[in-house]
């Protein structure tokens, strides 16, 4: 036998999960002759690509991580003291091995079946109670994308629940000393939905103003300046004018927290709390409310109930108004999480507990502090009456340009403004760093400080006067005072995964959520310092590594797509949605169509889209579907000419939320464009278009890609997400800006994510994928995608009707299962999603985006092997069904309404079911093998809903617990 010299594994083949043989036997078993057959019996052939997609050749592993190291070595890693919510931290190594990158963790999804996610769920409830005792709110949420974000959902909660005295108020007050980066977010998100937005200084502010509903200041503000506001919040109160907080979650261990001084809603980031920086993400905003808002908080709340023994069980909280995702009538999205970040942030409370994070709020102050008082010692004023972590140094434009230079060549970053340099200090910095400071001052004018460093340090106190300083309690929950050793954390977390059903169990094959492998070479460079510790406003100079990246990858995705350019900002799909349409919003008004603002959407579209456009300021108008769950062509041209004057927009999904390429695509763009129109096209099922058609050739004008999907940016178990959007030449000029650091369009608009290109640590596992696929092998994943969609759709159909198909009987790359039928037996839906649990699978998507069904994509990453157990799986709970029809088994009393079975109950010495223990744990021979097991019955969400509990369960309820056993 010959040798071969030449390395000869490609990325593609481990990515790819069939192999050469399995796809042989696929295609027999599905009945096409070749993989290219079965494309064209799929997708239409007149948008099919004319020629491979034009991207470089691809890497094998090993060459590309050192090749991408040489690039992330590109970026220069300053010390930062520039502030503005983004701040250097350390990542507690039991912290970052066992979550960040723990596959167990990071590829999960979120949590919707919640009897195989109480790890995470557990680990949220920490995070939400964290910042509950932090800001002395009475709830919080589980997390939203980043703390500009959630000061806009801050303003729109706000104004969706004026008290009566307001119902016609429509300004909302921010301090001008507000962070840039939320103030041109607030702008983004105020204008489309008639707010108007007042930016002034605080002393300008008129509570009695019959039109303000709002106000919101930044706590410590931009400056760094702590001011009290009780009196502040006591006369909006009066005046019937709601309190908005952006604040600060280690300043609120020494300072009154706001809700002390009776906010109405406190947002911020806690980024600061052991999530690195990342050059501006992923970090996890955090949104605290009274519990009188309730149904009006935005995203996820995590709540507490019973499982069907009586057992405390942890869910999603699903009376909120996102979960219900309300189409039209919602104003925002449920795609609003940044959980493995909240997660992270929560563990971080945990291991360092009350006294461990006062002991780094105390050292941060104390540096800054200590730099101050040296500073003052060489002619320099800190013009700060109080602080916590950020000191403002008067400066005239000489000395500015003079310490400047000598700083940059100590690589440290200051923060400039005219008139003064900001000093932001964090847990990083230490006494050694302070004297680097100063040294550079020093260095400027010649002068040296005249007490020793002994001295200076030895006078240190809290320097905060007592009205301001915090004289309550937090974190006195057991949970976040007894794991303070390392050997204790680490079983902790260990305990937690254990509970969750993550990629690294089975397959998840949920539809529109493409639940593919995360590569560990993708993964790798995500916690690379390189990556991870630059300040999102940071000199470009210093960012060398990270702007080739995004070069090339916009590069990528613009050529993936067909169109013009791509913005890499939006930081979850949902973003992506806004910020396409608010492109689209301003193209039309560029050219006098202010009027333009219907936005057609078809009744089978995500749920998500509606929510956007309204966000947007459009009206919704919804376009039927036929039988066969396509569009109804002529009702979309109904609608599209009844509303030729003011139609702005269509959102559509290709291929179809159903599962089906439909065939009138290109007509449906053009009846769109004739009638004065854009085509916003939803990326979400982009994972059937890579390198076989793209939005461009069908003719859209606009689509957002989720990376968190298609490009293998894993879930994170609900977050993080990327949402780039690619736009057609037309709409390039409005690409969003941010007003801190240039980026977007000639005409750009404002921002729609804090930072400027997002989450922008997560985009190295994309840029990865692509350049270890290359484009034959991102094509050939989307062809085995579609194989593998099918080849599950022919396994199951004599078992399941299969809702929708294409012309020649294919699915696309999910497909929907009717079961809706089996109610008349008394099973519903739900009753398979968790009777798949005893069989170690995470359910499809549920009764989305047909009631009564289940959505399945299996993705390209699944060997056939994994599909057929899936199979298995499926036809066994089928032949439970039907016992269940034939009467031989009890209507109520059986495997399905009694899922799922945990081993508590396989092993409690009295078994009360009509069928045996080992149907019920293992009902097929491989479960034995490999059998995970849920750790709580079937949870009680009507109890949940009724009984809102959002916090850690109290303590006594523990020792209760701890008696009865």
């Amino acid at each position: 036998m010959k040798i071969n010299l030449n390395p000869s594994t490609k990325f593609e083949n481990r990515h790819n999960g069939p192999s050469a043989d399995e796809i042989a036997l696929m295609l027999k078993k599905i009945g096409a002759e070749s993989l290219d057959v079965l494309i064209d019996q799929t997708i239409p052939k007149s948008i099919q690509l004319e020629k491979p997609l034009d991207l470089p050749e691809a890497k094998s592993e090993a060459a590309f991580l050192k090749e991408f190291k040489k690039m992330a070595s590109k970026n220069r890693i300053f010390k930062s003291y520039i502030g503005l919510g983004y701040y250097d931290t350390i990542v507690p190594g039991v912290i970052l091995r066992n979550i960040l990158e723990n596959p167990g963790w990071y590829t999960a999804y979120t949590p919707y079946q919640a009897e195989i996610a109480q790890g995470r769920l557990e680990a949220l409830i920490n995070y939400q109670t964290m910042v509950m005792d932090l800001t002395g709110m009475e709830m919080a949420n589980a997390s939203l994308l980043d703390e500009a974000t959630a000061a806009a959902e801050a303003m729109t909660m706000l104004y969706a629940s004026k008290p009566r005295e307001k119902k016609n108020a429509h300004t909302f007050f921010v301090d001008e000393k507000i962070f840039p980066q939320t103030k041109d977010l607030l702008i983004t998100r105020s204008a489309p939905i008639g707010i108007e937005l007042v930016i002034a200084p605080l002393s300008t502010l008129d509570l009695t103003d019959p039109d303000l509903f709002g106000v919101m200041v930044q706590y410590p503000n931009l400056d760094g300046e702590v001011i009290n506001h009780l009196d502040l919040v006591a006369a909006a109160k009066e005046n019937n004018v709601l309190t908005a907080f952006a604040s600060d979650l280690l300043s609120l261990t020494l300072l009154t927290p706001p809700g002390e001084m009776g906010a109405d809603v406190v947002v911020g980031t806690s980024q600061r709390l052991g999530v690195p920086m990342g050059y501006g993400g992923p970090h996890a905003a955090f949104f605290a409310t009274k519990e009188a808002y309730k149904r009006q908080v935005p995203g996820r709340i995590i709540g507490v109930s019973v499982d069907r023994d009586g057992n405390k069980a942890y869910r999603m909280a699903l009376q909120t108004r996102e979960q219900h995702i309300k189409r039209e009538k919602a104003t925002s999205n449920i795609c609003t999480a940044q959980v493995l970040l909240s997660v992270m942030a929560g563990m971080y409370a945990v291991y360092h507990g009350p006294k461990g994070l006062k002991e780094i709020a105390l050292r941060t102050h104390g540096l800054a502090q200590l730099t101050a008082k040296a500073l003052a010692e060489i002619g320099f004023e800190q013009t700060n009456k109080n602080f916590f972590d950020t000191i403002k140094i008067k400066t005239d434009s000489v000395q500015q340009s003079k310490i400047k230079a000598f700083a940059v060549s100590s690589e440290l970053n200051f923060r400039y403004e005219e008139g003064a340099i900001l000093l932001s200090f964090d847990e990083v910095k230490t006494v050694k760093d302070v004297k680097s400071v100063v040294d550079v001052f020093s260095k400027s004018t010649n002068q040296k400080i005249k007490s020793n460093w002994e001295e200076l340090i030895e006078g240190l106190e809290i320097n905060l006067p007592e009205a301001i300083k915090r004289k309550s309690a937090y974190l006195t929950h057991p949970v976040f005072n007894q794991y303070h050793s390392e050997h204790e954390m680490l079983r902790y977390i260990k305990r937690l995964e254990n509970k969750d059903l993550s990629l690294v169990h089975s397959m998840i094959s949920l539809g529109s959520c493409t639940m593919k492998l995360n590569a560990t070479t993708e993964m790798i460079p995500v916690t690379w310092p390189e990556f991870g510790q630059l300040h999102p406003f940071c000199p470009q100079d210093q960012a060398a590594g990270y702007y080739e990246m995004f070069q090339n990858l916009r590069n990528w995705l613009t050529e993936i797509t067909g169109f013009a350019d791509t913005s890499l900002q939006p930081n979850s799909g949902a973003q992506g949605e806004y910020a396409g349409l608010m492109v689209i919003r301003a193209y039309h008004m560029s050219r006098d169509d202010h009027h333009r603002n219907i936005a057609l959407i078809p009744t089978s579209a995500h749920g998500t889209n509606p929510a956007s456009a309204v966000m947007a300021g459009m009206k919704v108008v919804l376009v039927k579907c036929d039988e066969k769950g396509n569009i109804d062509v002529a009702d979309l041209k109904a609608k599209a000419e009844e509303h030729s004057n003011d139609l702005a927009a269509l959102m559509v999904t290709y291929p179809s939320t159903h599962g089906v390429f439909e065939e009138a695509i290109q007509e449906i763009c053009q009846i769109i464009h004739d009638n004065g129109g854009q085509v916003y096209m939803d990326g979400a099922n982009m994972n059937a278009q890579v390198g076989l058609t793209s939005p461009g050739r069908i003719g859209a004008d606009v689509c957002h890609l989720n990376l968190h999907k298609t490009f293998c940016i894993p879930h994170g178990g609900g977050g993080p997400g990327m949402g780039p959007i690619s736009v057609a030449k037309q709409l390039v000029p409005f690409l969003p800006g941010n007003p801190v650091v240039e980026t977007g369009g000639t005409q750009a608009i404002h921002a729609i994510s804090a930072a400027p290109f997002g989450s922008a640590s997560i985009l190295p596992i994309s840029y990865a994928y692509i350049a270890m696929m290359g484009g034959e092998g991102l094509t050939n994943a989307t062809k085995i995608a579609i194989l593998n969609a099918n080849y599950i759709k022919v396994r199951l159909e004599a078992h399941y009707p299969i809702l929708y198909t294409g012309i020649h009987g294919r699915a696309a790359h999910e497909m929907i299962l009717d079961c809706r039928a089996f109610k008349e037996f008394g099973i519903e839906v739900e009753d398979i999603a968790k009777r798949l649990m005893d069989y170690g699978f995470h359910a499809p998507t549920v009764s989305f985006p047909v009631a009564g069904t289940l959505m399945i994509e299996p993705t390209e990453s699944e060997t056939m092997s994994e599909l057929d157990r899936f199979c298995d799986a499926m036809i066994a709970i089928r032949h439970e069904i039907q016992e269940v029809a034939d009467g031989l088994a009890d209507k109520e009393n059986n495997v399905l309404k009694n899922a799922p079975h945990t081993a508590a109950l396989a092993l409690a010495d009295t078994w009360d079911f009509p069928y045996s223990r080992e149907k019920a744990v293992y009902p097929l021979p491989y479960v034995k093998g490999n059998k995970f097991w849920p750790t709580v019955r079937r949870i009680d969400s009507a109890f949940g809903d009724s009984n809102l509990v959002c916090s850690c369960i109290p303590v006594q309820e523990y020792a209760e617990a701890e008696a009865e056993a």
